[in-house]
């Protein structure tokens, strides 16, 4: 499968609102991703499988779109947009925390 260029902002500490698994746990995963790993993606009916190919640390949000690159991270919004977008969603308890791009192939189309 063709490998296209994506990249994932998120805390390095996150809750998923279907997890019942406690931050230290996410904290434990996100700590330890890296290149090769999996990461399946479900969202309502649809869902994607992908692999790791990158990670990377930043100390904020700006920082990474700043070194990544906006359109790397959403080609479609500005980098102003994605910025609020991205703050608005995560809150700055969790941007102090510090940030990671993940860069992900994707494996397997998402189904729905």
């Amino acid at each position: 499968m063709a490998s296209r260029r994506l990249v994932a902002a998120i805390p390095s500490v996150w809750r998923s609102a279907r997890s019942s698994t406690s931050n230290s746990a996410a904290a434990a995963r996100t700590a330890n991703m890296k290149a090769g790993d999996h990461i399946g993606f479900v969202c309502g009916r649809d869902d994607a499988f992908t692999r790791v190919k990158r990670v990377a640390r930043y100390a904020s949000f700006e920082e990474m779109l700043d070194v990544e690159g906006a359109a790397n991270v959403n080609p479609d919004s500005p980098r102003e947009q994605q910025l609020a977008n991205i703050r608005r969603i995560y809150g700055p308890e969790k941007e102090a925390l510090d940030v990671l791009a993940v860069e992900i192939e994707l494996l397997q189309p998402a189904t729905a």
